[in-house]
């Protein structure tokens, strides 16, 4: 029996041009990462007590191959956006020589097609990983691990909060429940945690954030569950009483935001017991203001209501609407753009994380437009800023993407006119609810300063001044919120940007790429129907292809390196292509795909 006394646990980078990584707000705050690691550190709550355990962020510090050298194995968890690091992890494991065990969403979906890894752990550990870790010290470890039945959260364990570098972080995250009453269509959620939704005892979750407390942890803390109020009764009747006690023990430290559904509008009691209990902000999903959309999703809790009157309900009892937006659907035509600017810019929602309709493995979407012969290729999991879908769009390719650039540009672009427009409507609404406020400290007041440096001579500057200015007479004691909300449409603001930019040169290098092919055919029917001495117009070509894709690739390095290396790649294989066109051909003995590789 071998046994593994060093365990690294890994987490790969999160690409910094995506909605959730507000990669653009962290120097503001003076913090790396927005959010831990919550599943490997439960995860790691697991093992044996005799275990030596180290936790990497990647997002927080480097993956130094002197960690993985010194351990006996390493554990990778990721989503799918996360699958270009965590390949790079998995490459250097195998290179170093240590086993990987891998979890998480990524490898949940798509372990049959993934290399490199010794064993998965798939779906919820908790029931099987006394099993798997058993075998893998017998040396009888199986490659693959899934746990048959859900856990009883009445038996979780603490999550090991203790191997964060707190101070990294902008919030801490914590979890509730697990799984969804809903059955959208495109969601992967109820398919993978189940329709019933699972809680942990008021006590232990409690127990966590005291937990997190005690190391000295005050701000911001995500309750990471899908649907909070997915068992509204345990909710209510349970946690939020024992919660608001704790809060007032402790007055008022953490500061808590979640996800749920729209139906919490519905229950006044709800809203209140959550706002007393400290929380000010909740992720929603819209998703669409148009009934059709909703209907064939199967998003039939949105039809129930006036989501508009909804949205403005939760505002008014202290909590801050962030919501999830999808374009897409069969049913979408193309005044669809149009409506969801306008929904969002009334309703006041100023962190709108809107998307083009992916379909992800697992879900009944994916399932249906497989057996439609729909599905293109797999999601890469970025849902926001990414003008691509991975499957045949009944609205026309280059309609959906046109439309779905202006939507972002209008609501992030620009000058910001838009978004501060939303926030201070927002403000407006909520003004009255004191618990929104935080307490203003000196570590704000840095942060206000770097704000004022950085922002006020950013090209949306005036319009910047004019919201703090706005809302300093209008909402002052919401000055701070004014502030945060700012820096945070600083973000929206760079990746909007780049994405932008970044499909400008996608679609300069296409139109290239059609326009390269045009003038190759008549050189190749003249170059085929002479001799040898006509080749040499091919060859030319080619330096000038070359040369344009190479000043494409020039452009392309100035963009974030996720973006740059997908556009390198795309310049790659168009290269090929045409490469491939003339190549094919040889003449008298001549080698033309030799020559012109040597050009």
């Amino acid at each position: 029996m071998r046994r593994y006394r060093n365990v690294l646990l890994v987490y790969p980078q999160v690409p910094q041009t995506t909605y959730w990584s507000f990669s653009h707000t962290m120097g503001f705050i003076g913090k790396k990462s927005a959010m831990p690691p919550l599943g490997l550190l439960t995860l790691a709550a697991l093992f044996p007590s005799n275990c030596n355990l180290r936790l990497v962020d990647m997002n927080v510090t480097d993956l130094d191959p002197i960690l993985v050298k010194w351990a006996d194995a390493v554990f990778v968890s990721a989503m799918i956006v996360q699958r270009a690091s965590f390949n790079q992890v998995v490459a250097l494991c195998n290179e170093i020589g240590r086993p990987v065990v891998a979890g998480g969403p990524y490898a949940t979906s798509n372990h049959p097609r993934i290399e490199g890894v010794d064993h998965f752990i798939l779906g919820e550990a908790e029931e099987i990983f006394a099993v798997f870790w058993k075998d893998f010290e017998n040396g009888t470890a199986q490659r693959v691990y899934r746990c048959s039945r859900r856990p009883d959260l009445a038996r979780s364990v603490m999550p090991r909060f203790d191997l964060l570098q707190l101070d990294a972080y902008a919030n801490m995250a914590v979890q509730y429940s697990r799984g969804c009453p809903f059955r959208c269509e495109f969601c992967d959620i109820w398919t993978v945690f189940g329709n019933h939704s699972r809680v942990k005892p008021a006590g232990r979750f409690i127990a966590e954030i005291e937990q997190l407390y005690r190391l000295g942890w005050r701000g911001s803390v995500f309750v990471v569950d899908d649907n909070f109020i997915g068992n509204r009764q345990r909710v209510k009747e349970e946690l939020l009483p024992a919660l608001i006690r704790w809060q007032a023990d402790h007055d008022g430290v953490f500061q808590l935001f979640t996800e749920a559904s729209i139906d919490l509008a519905d229950d006044r009691q709800l809203l209140e017991a959550m706002c007393q209990a400290g929380f000010n902000e909740v992720f929603v999903g819209i998703e669409t203001p148009s009934a059709e959309g909703l209907q064939e999703t199967g998003k039939l809790q949105n039809l129930a209501t006036d989501l508009s009157q909804a949205v403005a309900i939760i505002q008014r009892h202290g909590m801050e609407v962030t919501a999830g937006f999808i374009i897409g659907f069969d049913s979408d035509d193309p005044s669809i753009f149009d409506r969801q600017i306008a929904f969002i810019q009334q309703a006041a929602i100023p962190k709108a994380m809107i998307g083009l309709l992916t379909a992800l493995p697992g879900t009944r979407l994916w399932a249906r437009l497989r057996s439609q012969g729909r599905l293109l290729k797999e999601s890469g999991g970025n849902n926001t800023h990414q003008a691509e879908t991975n499957f045949i769009t009944r609205l026309p390719r280059e309609i959906l993407k046109t439309g779905y650039l202006r939507v972002l540009a209008t609501l992030y672009g620009g000058s910001l006119h838009n978004y501060f427009a939303r926030c201070s409507r927002l403000l407006d609404r909520i003004q009255e609810r004191d618990h929104f406020q935080r307490s203003l400290q000196m570590k704000h007041l840095v942060i206000v300063a770097r704000s004022l440096l950085y922002q006020t001579i950013s090209p949306y500057g005036l319009h910047y001044l004019g919201f703090l200015g706005r809302n300093l007479l209008k909402n002052r004691d919401l000055f701070g919120e004014a502030v945060r909300l700012a820096i945070q449409g600083h973000h929206f603001y760079t990746i909007t940007r780049q994405a932008l930019a970044a499909e400008r040169i996608r679609t300069r290098l296409e139109e290239r790429y059609q326009e390269l092919c045009r003038q190759l055919k008549p050189l190749l029917q003249r170059a085929l129907a002479n001799s040898r001495g006509t080749w040499d117009p091919v060859a030319r070509f080619w330096r000038i292809s070359r040369s344009s894709f190479a000043d494409i690739r020039r452009r392309a390095d100035q963009l974030p390196a996720d973006m740059a290396a997908e556009i390198r790649q795309r310049c790659e294989e168009v290269s090929a292509a045409l490469l491939e066109k003339v190549a094919r051909h040889e003449k008298d003995g001549y080698n033309l795909e030799v020559d012109l590789r040597q050009t």
